[in-house]
């Protein structure tokens, strides 16, 4: 049998030291076939809860070990805090895999930390220990405290309830399949044919257009655009929404900035025998003229800091810096500003991201207002449990089936 750290290590070594996003090491990674669920369980696990791990090594180390032999440790480190193993089976396979990576030399200290460590206590400080138990970067963790007081920890703590997956027919049946006793059942979100389900075995039924996998979030937020004839999905890949949107209005524009999702755009489309959806590749920040006063609906779904999702994405955690913040808000008032020209007058601007954070959402919002006097805030309304801000709908995990996102829309004056 392999060694079960052996294949998260491959794929977390992607991560740590190649700059990958996680699903697409795995994607590369020939795991074991048998023991894949066990491997992406690991990965998960010790992304979601690097900052937490770093913690303990950092305080049972007096020098801080070598990336190699580190990424050994939080992957035993996790097993051993966290999953139903022997110790002395995870010690035993850390150091195999030490001596397998050419690194003997610390096999005696990896040997060593991981039967002897203790777990420190958590720092005193308040932004450091929201840090620390939600594993989050030190200035995440302060711009979330301060925005969600006591709140704040469930909403970084939250875990995703499972798949979320849209049918457009024969959704009786599906669920009928997967009631087991290995598999609760399904979540019936505040949307019609649309369930949350703890395990769900994609068939052929999705090649077939039966039903497609969509977030909660991205549902919510086609429920509250208003239809009407056409509409503008301005970063549409890689095509949820414009596909579910084209029920509403009798033609959908569908951008992308990259050639390769525009593809994903049409293969969606294809999958789920959608006819009205037009896919583009353009850049939604340099102003299109022939788009100018045409549109009865924008939506602006912003590239953003991914804040909102990133208990289902945890890399999020290890690349989102806080510089990035700012270079967003950029880009978000730049797609903004131009899609406030395409609207025709009566027209709606809708505005969403998967952020919880205040600046790319209501200073977004505000900002885009000020600089807007022909438009004015027309805050939508959602079934899904949610907060009313200032200028709009702010969706957060612990409230909302796990989505942490945001929604609000400006309509343009006559």
């Amino acid at each position: 049998m392999t060694n079960p750290l052996t294949d998260p290590y491959i794929v977390l070594s992607k991560v740590y030291s190649g700059g990958k996003y996680f699903k697409q090491a795995l994607a590369e990674t020939a795991v074991e076939p048998a023991n894949k669920g066990r491997t992406v369980a690991i990965c998960y696990g010790v992304l979601e809860r690097d900052i937490y791990l770093n913690y303990i090594i950092s305080a049972n180390t007096q020098k801080a070990p070598k990336a190699a032999i580190r990424l050994v440790l939080k992957i035993a480190l996790y097993i051993l805090e966290y999953l139903n193993i022997k110790d002395y089976a995870v010690v035993d396979n850390a150091v195999e895999l030490v001596k397998k990576l050419g690194k003997g030399g610390a096999a005696g200290f990896v040997n060593a930390f991981l039967r002897s460590y203790k777990v420190p206590q958590l720092p005193e400080q308040a932004d450091e220990r929201l840090s620390v138990v939600a594993s989050v970067p030190l200035w995440l963790a302060k711009i979330i405290r301060r925005t969600y007081k006591a709140e704040a920890e469930v909403i970084l703590n939250d875990r995703p309830l499972g798949v979320c997956v849209r049918f457009e027919r024969n959704a009786e049946e599906y669920i009928a399949r997967c009631d087991d006793d290995s598999n609760p059942p399904p979540v019936h979100t505040p949307f019609d044919n649309v369930y949350i389900f703890k395990h769900f075995v994609r068939d052929e039924g999705f090649f077939s257009g039966d039903y497609t996998f969509q977030s909660v979030g991205s549902v919510a937020i086609c429920a509250a655009i208003c239809g009407g004839e056409r509409l503008l999905d301005m970063c549409a890949a890689p095509g949820g929404k414009s596909v579910l949107l084209s029920k509403k209005f009798k033609e959908v524009t569908s951008c992308e900035l990259h050639p390769h999702r525009v593809e994903l755009i049409k293969a969606y489309c294809n999958r789920m025998g959608v006819c009205n959806v037009i896919p583009v590749c353009a850049d939604g920040t340099v102003f299109n003229p022939a788009y100018e006063g045409v549109y009865d609906a924008v939506l602006v779904d912003a590239p953003c800091s991914g804040t909102g999702v990133i208990n289902e994405n945890p890399d999020i955690k290890l690349n989102r810096k806080e510089e990035d913040i700012s270079s967003l808000m950029a880009t978000q008032a730049a797609l903004l500003n131009n899609a406030a020209k395409y609207v025709k007058a009566g027209g709606r601007l809708y505005y969403s991201t998967c952020s919880i954070l205040p600046q790319e959402n209501d200073t977004a919002a505000h900002d885009f207002l000020t600089a807007h006097p022909d438009f004015g805030l027309a805050i939508p309304q959602s079934p899904l449990n949610h907060k009313t801000t200032k200028y709009g709908l702010q969706f957060l995990p612990h409230i909302s089936l796990g989505a942490g996102f945001y929604l609000t829309c400006f309509e343009r004056k006559c």
